[in-house]
């Protein structure tokens, strides 16, 4: 089994690369988010098990999670490999997701690191406004209005929330990153760890991401569609 595992920065695009890399290499993308979401909904014993520190508002733990993940990658639609996206989250979880692995006789083949500086990241994540009728979404850059500040579709006023003004931003990503270097540290030091510059235009970015992975030894596979998985 290969895993792969698409890191960055909120902001940086890993949720617009994953599927992109997935319909490249034919095989899932796995996201710890969806896989939390579906095991409670479907009332699985690790989601009953999650939901008890979901609902208390508190982190599930490392071990629920990586039994959950294992649980995925049991599945037979992730025999030749997956794409994680959003874990590890931490130095600890890299750990223990490789020593998971290890007693599957697979490891993690290819970490890709979806590299954009931190004033962009504020800048990209800042430009959202959305109006206040309806929350119809709006952004500075990709996507403004025709009348600044105004909503093309009521004529209602635009609003920023508290999460996307930049200083909020910037504190959210002075804790973030600091996890993020944990896990780039670890990678790095097992040597499975490739930079991609994610300033470029998203389809550059994809063709770099999918050059760093098949250079890590794996190869397309043609008949297979990937796609974002739970």
């Amino acid at each position: 089994m290969d895993v792969v595992i698409l890191l960055g920065a909120p902001g940086a695009g890993k949720g617009t690369q994953a599927p992109l890399l997935a319909d490249r290499l034919g095989i899932p993308v796995v996201a710890t988010g969806d896989l939390f979401r579906a095991a409670v909904r479907d009332g699985t014993p690790l989601g009953l098990e999650a939901r008890r520190f979901m609902d208390a508002g508190r982190l599930v733990p490392d071990d629920i999670t990586v039994r959950l993940l294992l649980e995925r990658l049991g599945r037979p639609d992730a025999a030749d490999g997956v794409i994680l996206d959003g874990f590890p989250r931490t130095g600890v979880q890299a750990k223990a997701l490789d020593e998971a692995l290890a007693e599957r006789d697979s490891a993690v083949c290819a970490a890709v690191l979806v590299e954009v500086p931190e004033e962009e990241l504020v800048r990209r994540m800042s430009g959202r406004w959305i109006c206040r009728a309806a929350g119809h979404p709006y952004h500075e850059v990709s996507s403004p209005p025709r009348v600044p500040g105004i909503c093309d579709l009521d004529g209602s006023e635009l609003y920023q929330r508290t999460d996307d003004r930049p200083d909020t931003i910037r504190a959210r990503l002075a804790q973030q990153l600091g996890s993020l270097d944990e896990v780039l540290e670890h990678y790095r030091g097992s040597g499975v760890l490739r930079d991609v510059d994610g300033l470029r235009p998203i389809m550059d970015v994809a063709t770099a991401v999918a050059d760093a992975v098949v250079a890590a030894g794996l190869a397309p596979r043609t008949g297979t569609t990937g796609g974002a998985a739970r």
